[in-house]
């Protein structure tokens, strides 16, 4: 039993939320963010962080209560420690959730970008629980206690929340966690498997088990008993992400996402990047065709494309697309990918540094793809400032900028750098709800040439 910290109370009315959901409130001349409060309630909270210009606390008793609140549908979750930490805004009603992150991605495009877009998209929705394809979950043996705890880290915690299931989880995964831990406490390796990290699909589970040292034929026959008796995939990571493989070496390809719109199949290894809500991306994909609006003599280029998550099905609508990445197996992968799916003479795949982007590199893309109509930009939270700036530069434009954003603020560091740097109009921008119950938000925006 941890002891409990005894820390200063305050009361306060809290007047927003910022981009962690935290709600925000002033004392003393200093910002106050306390987790667990929303707008305009009257709190008391607990400071567990003093700082000069803020402090940081915990709600620990709500006077009026927001008419947004809602129960929190998970037994782990809360403001207090030993919370899990895997959600940040199960307390906020749902569609409430989405407008916030909407104004979220707004007071950013304005207050660091110095842009308001013409118009706001309708926000794309998908399932509020059960929709996380992807995890990484930490694996801890309590010896002290004789039992294994696998989950999320607790709020500002190295420990691990003691988790027996996960309503962000698909459901097929969360019933597996507590076989899981029955199954790492029965291995001799079970100190040495700091983490499974999850790759669902709709029909297939993957668990990627790392091990700090390799199995013995004990352990493996257990390992493969699991995978036969609860159907899933077992992978190994004995280093880094790039030596992970299959126990069976017939699942080598077994992950797929599906679009159904074009038919597109992007095979992926489950430590590759692909977006945690596979339903979402389909939305977005889609979304993302229509406002390029793709005629079959169109030149596109992808940037960041990854495994080809735009890319093939841009390819499928378009004369020619090119997809640039920094990752070289990516890269490799989506050419796979391109003859998997029968275009491999419509697409064209290259590795390069795009945080090193030059106007000059812009110029060469252009020659040698013969013009460029539309351009899509999906970077990483680093955001794409390198080829903004040649975008801003140059005179050979396309007609069509459509940029994907996991960051509101580099998104509106970046259509600052376009619209007032450059020769660009934000004509809409609107988020997309990937990530229901945590503060992430990812948005997309669309700019066109000021010429046209």
């Amino acid at each position: 039993m941890r002891n409990k910290k005894v820390r200063d109370k305050f009361r306060v009315t809290v007047e927003t939320l910022d981009q962690e959901g935290r709600g925000v409130a002033h004392r003393e001349g200093k910002a106050v963010f306390i987790e667990g409060a929303l707008p305009g309630e009257k709190v008391e909270y607990e400071r567990y962080r003093n700082k000069e210009s803020f402090e940081m606390g915990l709600v620990t008793e709500i006077f009026t209560e927001s008419s947004l609140r809602v129960i929190p549908e998970c037994p782990y979750f809360g403001a207090e420690d030993g919370s899990c930490g895997g959600c940040a805004m199960q307390h906020l009603e749902a569609h409430a959730q989405v407008a916030m992150k909407q104004k979220s991605l707004m007071d950013a495009l304005w207050h660091i970008g110095h842009v308001r877009p013409e118009r706001i998209f309708p926000p794309i929705y998908g399932l509020t629980w059960h929709y996380r394809h992807r995890a990484r979950l930490s694996v801890k043996d309590v010896a002290k206690k004789n039992d294994v705890l696998i989950g999320f880290h607790e709020k500002r915690s190295s420990f691990i929340a003691d988790m027996k299931s996960c309503k962000i989880l698909p459901q097929k995964v969360s019933d597996l966690l507590l076989p899981l831990r029955a199954l790492i406490g029965s291995l001799v390796l079970r100190k040495k498997i700091p983490q499974i990290e999850v790759a669902a699909t709709f029909d297939r589970i993957a668990l990627v088990f790392r091990i700090l040292e390799p199995l013995c034929a004990t352990d493996e026959d257990k390992l493969r008993q699991f995978q036969k008796d609860y159907g899933v995939d077992v992978w190994l990571q004995p280093k880094g992400p790039d030596t992970v493989y299959p126990l069976d070496a017939e699942n080598i390809d077994a992950l797929k996402l599906r679009h159904a719109e074009t038919g597109v199949s992007v095979t992926f290894k489950p430590t590759d990047f692909t977006q945690v809500n596979h339903a979402l991306n389909e939305c977005m994909l889609s979304r993302a065709l229509r406002l390029l609006k793709l005629e079959k003599t169109d030149r596109v280029a992808d940037f960041f494309c990854g495994l080809g998550n735009f890319t093939l099905p841009i390819a499928k609508r378009c004369g020619r697309v090119w997809g640039i990445e920094g990752n070289d197996q990516l890269v490799e992968r989506a050419k796979k990918g391109a003859i998997e799916n029968n275009i491999e003479d419509r697409v064209e795949f290259t590795a390069r540094n795009l945080f090193d982007w030059k106007l000059e590199d812009w110029h060469k893309l252009w020659d040698d793809m013969g013009g460029i109509d539309k351009v899509l930009i999906d970077p990483p939270r680093e955001g794409a400032m390198a080829l903004c700036e040649s975008l801003a530069q140059t005179t050979q434009k396309p007609k069509v900028l459509v940029y994907v954003s996991c960051n509101p603020a580099t998104l509106a560091r970046d259509c600052n750098i376009l619209c007032n740097q450059g020769d660009w109009r934000l004509e809409a921008a609107g988020v997309m709800n990937m990530f229901p119950h945590t503060a992430h938000v990812e948005s997309i925006a669309l700019l066109i040439p000021k010429n046209q």
